[in-house]
């Protein structure tokens, strides 16, 4: 999105590299995005949104979709193989071929609505994964549990009168993007909370809070939209969290799985832009959800 953009191709190096360093790589399975179709976009952005967006890639240089979010000549293909990463990882652990699944893709989706970019966002990878679980294998009750510091305003834009589809949402408030105090429902769990939470704070609202909506909701698969911006060290946002925290809602995400879900979980990092916290904490994430 051009020099000095916090949203670089680095935060995927710096993954790699984690992943590397750590001893984790050898052990994990590794899968190649498809560029996701026009059909599986269109079940949760509109026809004229995706029309504009494939309009404004541009031949050259950079074209602005909003003021933080941009296209070079490659982000189309980019965008398109986020959004794929997210439907293959949701076919693979349907079929029972993967345990779970982490979506290591940029860009990231949770701002995007149906039919606006914003917040570095061009398509809600998360939607149109949850999307496909429900239209194309069928289930009737999916989770969403989104810990970026950020709101996931386009998730719950796109979901807000959907009750299949359960958001469970922490986010720094007031904070961009500026909504999601007040527009909750009985399958909409937003949870704001003031700069300056930390980890024993996030845990009481994970526990008194999401998981027992998660048990009434009883979902058949959770997606995670799994920002790591709210780490103490990333300067992005004013929230203390520590990989320990990110280790820990993982497990009580996986608990839910394995109780309710068959363990199916499809994961999809959102922000984090500190890179050296970035690549730990998605290792800590990884490492609690593949149980190594």
């Amino acid at each position: 999105m051009g020099p000095h953009h916090p949203e670089s191709p680095a935060r995927l190096r710096a993954i790699d590299d984690q992943l590397i360093a750590s001893g984790l790589l050898p052990f994990l399975q590794h899968h190649d995005a498809p560029l996701a179709t026009w059909e599986q976009l269109a079940r949760v952005h509109t026809q004229d949104y995706l029309e504009s967006v494939r309009a404004a890639s541009p031949a050259q240089g950079l074209a602005y979709l909003d003021p933080d979010t941009a296209m070079n000549p490659y982000t189309l293909n980019a965008a398109l193989r986020a959004a794929g990463a997210v439907v293959l990882a949701t076919d693979l652990v349907m079929e029972r071929q993967l345990e779970n699944a982490f979506c290591a893709i940029r860009p990231p989706g949770h701002h995007a609505e149906s039919g606006r970019a914003m917040g570095f966002c061009v398509f809600n990878n998360i939607a149109v994964g949850v999307a496909h679980a429900i239209q194309h294998h069928g289930l009737s009750r999916v989770a969403i549990v989104d810990f970026d510091v950020h709101h996931g305003n386009g998730t719950e834009e796109i979901f807000h009168d959907d009750a299949r589809v359960m958001l469970c949402s922490t986010f720094q408030h007031p904070f961009y993007p500026h909504c999601g105090a007040g527009s909750g429902n009985d399958h909409i769990i937003n949870v704001p909370l003031p700069a300056g939470t930390d980890g024993v704070a996030f845990r009481q609202a994970v526990t008194g809070l999401w998981l027992p909506a998660l048990e009434n909701f009883r979902p058949e698969m959770l997606f995670i939209s799994a920002g790591f911006d709210a780490h103490f060290e990333d300067d992005m946002a004013m929230f203390r969290l520590r990989e320990a925290d990110y280790i820990w809602v993982t497990q009580q995400i996986k608990a839910v799985a394995e109780k309710h879900a068959r363990g199916r979980i499809v994961s999809a990092l959102e922000g984090g832009y500190e890179l050296h916290a970035l690549g730990r904490s998605v290792v800590a994430h990884i490492k609690a959800l593949s149980g190594l």
